[in-house]
């Protein structure tokens, strides 16, 4: 591989062993070039000082400002020698606002001496309230005065780069490694092409890096945020558009509906007419399916859009053709409940081989990790003779045993949950590659389409089949109005004695296996998690509290994934037969679980899960005519973000606008998934909220190199920036997780 010695080197050889190793541990630099592309996060002009009114809590901040004044004061104290404590107060201010910082102890004697009124410096460390007002204790700090060592040029003129810091690592030492690094930016290798930078009026990648750590002015700044924007979204592009380039190439048997088929069958006995979206995307799949080259499709569609629907006319298209088509579900609890409503809604179409089954009929076959050996045994023979025309199941679709006899088709529900070595092996199982038609009910906005799933054609589900009821959705404040709570399972029983059930969602299991202590302590990920002591709700403790207290006498079950399997399909089948009333379950039937007539959903600590998740938990309700009731549980103060989210939540139907409230909400490197996990592939400057326009032409401009120049061959300076995004293995996987 062609690397760039310079931006290779380590940064233990320029910058010495012990700063080196404090870069790799706290912000993952390793070389040079992982240096220079450690971004500013923010500029401090010196003209002008920094909000400090604006300072967010708890946070470690890098403040630029001038000391309005310092006080020692000496105070008695058993551990200081001869009796004595020292505490030095010095406030500083920039014109708007003040801030103190406070030195205790041996420490007080540097900055007694250093920090005089009038001083400017920048200072560093996290913001607390002490007396009801903030301050910063025992903060870092370099000063900004000029001596024979310490040039005030060297902290770039007017502007002074401010980056993403740690405890360890302060922004300023930050900014003296970069001046070491920087003379090797002058030997990056550019790797947009020549006519497409200058076409752009992009600087080049050496002015762009020199520009965005050294920048002398906005306009400097602009130019070499807008030149790196693009690097990551062309470089992105390219992966995505050379893997659908290769996908192109590959054969694939075209698998086209035999007239008056097994789909025509099936579409005559349907009770119902397709929605005009059905019927679009199913032609989409159709005009994919009839091709020589593999069909690679995303269809994502609301909750209770009907993506089954298509996928199953879909396969239904594939075994009329003579293939075999195989859905791929992340559960066991999934698996199971798409074999029951796929042979429901096939009746004796689904019964091929059997007393009773119809002409054209064909046989659905299941197959999970959990089966006994003779049900695994003549499933596993289904699909070797070809006797199964489809088979649902888990990963365990996967495992080497299984063979098919023509594997035609394979269909993955919520593609986010399964690894990219899943999904390939199962298209490995084809005489030749397979169609994939890929699926979520994760609506994704554009960008992040284009951006993860950029090597898959995208259709879009977006109206609601006829007859769905409207779901209302409500935040329960537990804490500040505890007589809502009791409402809400008021509302439950309501719902119940009308003839209908209800979900509650936990966070938690909280069996024997669960120390609470230490479940309180896994699933503290979020501010909100650290502000209480109490651990996440569990299913096991709310479903006991129920059936004595407020939802006493009525049938209730729990459901969790650490059940048997054959347990958790028992609880199922007697709450989709209506036998229980209520199912108080943790988020296992968050996807694809369909019990028309249940109503109502209680959703406990809301604020411990994420956006699109509740979108997709609420999703269980409302599935038939009744009109659906979704309350969100929270104990979260009523200003707290979480509360925010929840109101966000209840506040809209539209799975688009509550995807673009969640990513906006979660860092931007993490939107990529797996692919993008590492710290040298996170984005760093774009943005895939806000520059649609730019991965939009990155995404045209990369197809148009690819289709021109598939290996790259001309354009060994866009290879070797490819090489450092992903090695061979990840650009052939560029996947989502």
């Amino acid at each position: 591989m062609d690397l760039v010695p310079a931006l290779e080197e380590p940064l233990k050889k320029v910058l010495g062993p012990a700063t080196a190793k404090v870069m790799a541990e706290h912000l993952g630099l390793h070389t040079v070039g992982d240096l220079l592309h450690h971004y500013p996060r923010r500029y401090e002009e010196r003209g002008q000082l920094t909000h400090l009114a604006e300072l967010p809590m708890d946070e470690h901040v890098t403040v630029v400002a001038q000391v309005a004044d310092a006080r020692l004061h000496t105070f008695a104290s058993s551990k200081a020698p001869r009796g004595k404590g020292q505490r030095l107060e010095v406030t500083i201010t920039d014109g708007s606002g003040r801030l103190q910082l406070v030195f205790f102890g041996s420490g007080v004697h540097k900055p007694h001496k250093e920090l005089l009124p009038g001083t400017r410096a920048m200072f560093a460390g996290k913001v607390s309230v002490f007396n009801r007002r903030l301050q910063l204790a025992h903060p870092a700090y370099e000063l900004l005065k000029g001596d024979a060592e310490e040039a005030v040029e060297t902290w770039a003129g007017t502007l002074i780069p401010i980056y993403p810091a740690t405890a360890k690592l302060e922004s300023w030492k930050i900014g003296k490694a970069l001046q070491t690094a920087l003379p090797s930016a002058q030997e990056a290798v550019d790797p947009l092409p020549d006519s497409l930078r200058e076409g752009r009026g992009l600087v080049s990648l050496p002015e762009a890096l020199l520009k965005i750590h050294r920048p002398h002015t906005k306009a400097d700044i602009a130019a070499a945020r807008d030149r790196l924007k693009w690097d990551e979204a062309f470089v992105l592009q390219v992966a995505l558009a050379r893997r659908r380039h290769a996908d192109a190439q590959l054969p694939a048997v075209a698998r086209k509906p035999t007239p008056d088929g097994l789909l025509t069958a099936f579409d005559d006995r349907l009770p119902f007419t397709l929605t005009d979206g059905q019927v679009k995307v199913s032609k989409e799949i159709f005009d994919d399916l009839a091709t020589e080259h593999p069909m690679h499709r995303l269809l994502q569609g609301e909750v209770g859009s009907g993506k089954t629907m298509v996928a199953l006319r879909a396969m239904l298209a594939v075994v009329d053709a003579g293939g075999q088509a195989a859905m791929l579900a992340p559960t066991e609890v999934l698996a199971q409940q798409h074999h029951r409503s796929i042979t429901e809604m096939m009746g004796e179409l689904a019964e091929g081989g059997m007393l009773g089954g119809a002409e054209r009929a064909t046989k659905v076959t299941l197959l999970t990790g959990s089966m006994g050996t003779a049900g695994r045994r003549q499933a596993l023979l289904d699909l070797v003779t070809g006797e199964a025309g489809i088979v649902i199941g888990t990963h365990a679709l996967i495992e080497d045993k299984v063979q098919f006899h023509d594997l035609g088709l394979v269909v993955v529900d919520e593609q986010h949950r399964f690894g990219v070595e899943q999904r390939d092996a199962l298209r490995g199982k084809g005489k030749q590659p397979p169609h994939l038609l890929v699926m979520t009910a994760t609506p994704i906005p554009r960008t992040v389409a284009m951006t993860v799933f950029g090597d898959l054609e995208t259709s879009v589900l977006d109206q609601l089949p006829a007859g769905r009821s409207p779901i209302a959705s409500h935040v329960v404040p537990a804490a500040d109005k505890p007589h809502f709570l009791a409402r809400a399972w008021e509302r439950v029983r309501e719902e119940v004695s009308n003839g209908h059930q209800a979900y509650v969602v936990c966070p938690r299991i909280g069996d024997e296996d669960d120390d609470p202590k230490k479940a309180g302590k896994a699933k503290k990920k979020s501010p909100e998690d650290e502000a209480e002591k109490r651990p996440p709700l569990a299913v096991l403790d709310i479903a006991a509290q129920l059936a004595k207290g407020p939802l006493q006498g009525l049938k209730i079950e729990v459901l969790h994934g650490r059940m048997h399997p054959d347990d958790k399909d028992a609880v199922m089948r007697r709450f989709a037969a209506g036998d229980t009333d209520v199912l108080v379950a943790t988020t296992v039937i968050e996807v694809g679980v369909n019990v028309p007539n249940a109503t109502a959903m209680v959703i406990m600590d809301a604020d411990r899960f994420g956006v699109s998740q509740l979108h997709q938990l609420r999703g269980r309700v409302g599935r038939g005519s009744a009109a659906g009731l979704c309350l969100l549980v929270s104990e979260m103060p009523e200003a707290s973000p979480a509360r925010q989210r929840l109101n966000a939540v209840a506040s809209t139907l539209d799975g688009f606008e509550l995807s673009r409230i969640d990513l906006e909400q979660r860092r931007e490197g993490d939107v990529l998934g797996q692919a993008q996990s590492g710290a040298r592939t996170s984005l760093r400057v774009l943005s895939v909220i806000e520059d649609e326009e730019v991965i939009a032409e990155a995404r045209e401009e990369a197809t148009k190199v690819v289709e021109a120049d598939p290996d790259l061959e001309h354009l060994p300076a866009l290879r070797t920036a490819l090489d450092a995004l992903l090695d061979e293995e990840r650009e052939q996987y560029l996947e989502k997780g």
